[in-house]
């Protein structure tokens, strides 16, 4: 199943930088389409129902296309899903299109968390220091764990830099024990 998504966002997220499409926009709009889908139960009965025919279906999605002004590529990556009977992976696809297009833009998502809320100018200090150890753009997203009792933790991927007191008195435990 992970292959699957991987197939197809790889594929979109090609054809993103060869058309030179804005990637926000065609991230954003196949999350519409995805979260439409999400909703609605018979929107997700016609299009993933065999018996309904194809340009039905196409009818279907190119008026909810123009409502919304999504681009044709995007258009184009749905009707072959419907195609091929992969529209129950469109939320897989979308979350492997954003990894995808994460990494070849260069950003890093990064969760921090801290002890206490972080001012602008904390918050920038630390999105810089994280750029400059990992040499990407960092999207960084906050949140509170006051057991750290001071400093921050922040995983980027399975990668985790642990700079909190907590973390400190516990790296001082090891040593004395050992």
């Amino acid at each position: 199943m992970a292959s699957v998504a991987s197939t197809y966002a790889r594929a979109f997220a090609d054809v993103v930088f060869d058309a030179h499409l804005d990637a926000a926009r065609a991230l954003g709009a196949l999350r519409q389409i995805a979260t439409l889908l999400h909703e609605s139960v018979e929107l997700r009965r016609v299009w993933e129902n065999p018996a309904v025919p194809a340009d039905q279906k196409r009818k279907l999605l190119d008026a909810i296309v123009q409502r919304n002004g999504i681009d044709k590529p995007v258009r184009n990556l749905v009707a072959v899903l419907m195609d091929h009977r992969r529209l129950p992976f469109l939320s897989r696809i979308v979350e492997q299109l954003e990894k995808e297009l994460d990494a070849r833009l260069g950003f890093a998502e990064a969760q921090i968390s801290s002890a206490r809320e972080l001012g602008d100018a904390e918050k920038r200090t630390l999105e810089t220091q994280i750029e400059k150890a990992t040499s990407k753009k960092v999207r960084a997203s906050y949140g509170l764990d006051p057991s750290l009792l001071g400093g921050a933790v922040v995983r980027i991927g399975s990668t985790i830099y642990d700079g909190s007191v907590k973390g400190q008195l516990e790296r001082i435990k090891e040593a004395i024990s050992s």
